[in-house]
């Protein structure tokens, strides 16, 4: 793995200064507050999530749940079957940031690439809201999903649960959570982009990978677990915050997809080779010279669609009707 900045693919290059110098530009030196770094963060996002396929349809929904009410977004692609298959998709942000918004365009592009619908979840966001909050609002995701399908027109039976980062995370333990309430059926896939899997980072990768100016670093890295999980983040062994912890038996099939530039690149391939030990079926590409989060770098970088058709192929494979009959 090489280490200096100038091992970035040189789109990625672009996208990375220029995500992290507005940033900074914005935050003008300041101590921030959380509230202070989502607006920044959306506001950075905003050119990066613009543009990109038109759907036939996006529709929003108020879902009640006892961890605090939350809104999904459905976007239904032009090629869409009447009874489609769905991905419901987590969006990145260690827990703390990003939104429906800032995600977008991505949900967007898998929804056109693989011609399923994709719902995006407003997860509540730590540290105002703490594991287990998100991860309870993602299993009353999927229950609504199930329960209304009909409406919404999606098969129950062709499910896929798909993230970034803490997304990824998310995506996983809901996984678990399915699994182990026996609640799992229906869900085929689990696509995993970049995800944050355990607390503990691989030294090499946490020096060499974590600069000031890089997409995430080690520091921040912890920040987010402990905003996330409290101040003893760094000692939980709770799998279902923390899936590096968890047995993996009886999950679906898995795409896992990372930079090699990322500081959770190491923990990503230790994630492909438990899942595998554990018997489950695993598809895996680390891209050289991506750092954490290239996806959003779509509008500019081969490498970033590249990832994006990999994982719609893989999708449409996975949760197709000849695919269902197969299994």
């Amino acid at each position: 793995m090489s280490a200096g900045p100038e091992a970035l693919d040189p789109a990625l290059r672009g996208f990375v200064d220029a995500v992290c110098g507005e940033g900074a530009r914005l935050a003008g030196g300041r101590t921030l507050d959380w509230p202070q770094r989502r607006a920044i963060a959306e506001a950075v996002r905003a050119p990066w999530r613009a543009g990109g396929p038109a759907m036939a349809s996006t529709t929003t929904q108020r879902i009640a749940c006892d961890a605090g009410d939350f809104t999904l977004r459905l976007h239904r692609p032009h090629a869409a079957a009447a009874r489609a298959p769905a991905l419901v998709y987590l969006h990145g942000g260690g827990w703390c940031l990003f939104s429906l918004d800032t995600h977008d365009r991505l949900m967007r592009e898998l929804a056109d690439r693989a011609g399923i619908v994709v719902a995006g979840i407003d997860y509540a966001l730590a540290p105002e809201h703490p594991y287990p909050a998100a991860l309870r609002q993602c299993i009353a995701a999927v229950h609504a999903l199930r329960a209304q399908a009909d409406g919404y027109g999606i098969d129950p039976a062709r499910f896929a649960l798909g993230g970034d980062s803490a997304g990824a995370n998310l995506a996983l333990a809901t996984a678990l959570l399915l699994r182990d309430a026996g609640a799992l059926a229906g869900v085929e896939a689990l696509l995993l982009h970049y995800g944050a899997f355990d607390t503990t980072l691989d030294a090499t990768s946490a020096r060499t990978l974590g600069t000031a100016d890089d997409m995430l670093g080690a520091e921040e890295m912890a920040a987010y677990w402990s905003a996330y999980l409290g101040p003893d983040a760094a000692d939980c062994r709770d799998p279902y915050a923390v899936p590096a912890h968890a047995a993996l038996h009886g999950l679906p099939p898995a795409l896992l997809l990372w930079g090699e530039r990322d500081v959770l690149a190491v923990q990503n391939a230790a994630m492909v080779a438990r899942l595998r030990a554990a018997g489950v079926g695993v598809d895996a590409h680390a891209y050289p010279g991506a750092p954490h989060s290239f996806l959003e770098a779509m509008s500019v970088s081969d490498v970033a669609r590249d990832a994006l058709g990999r994982g719609a192929r893989w999708l449409r494979s996975r949760l197709s009707p000849a695919a269902e009959a197969a299994a």
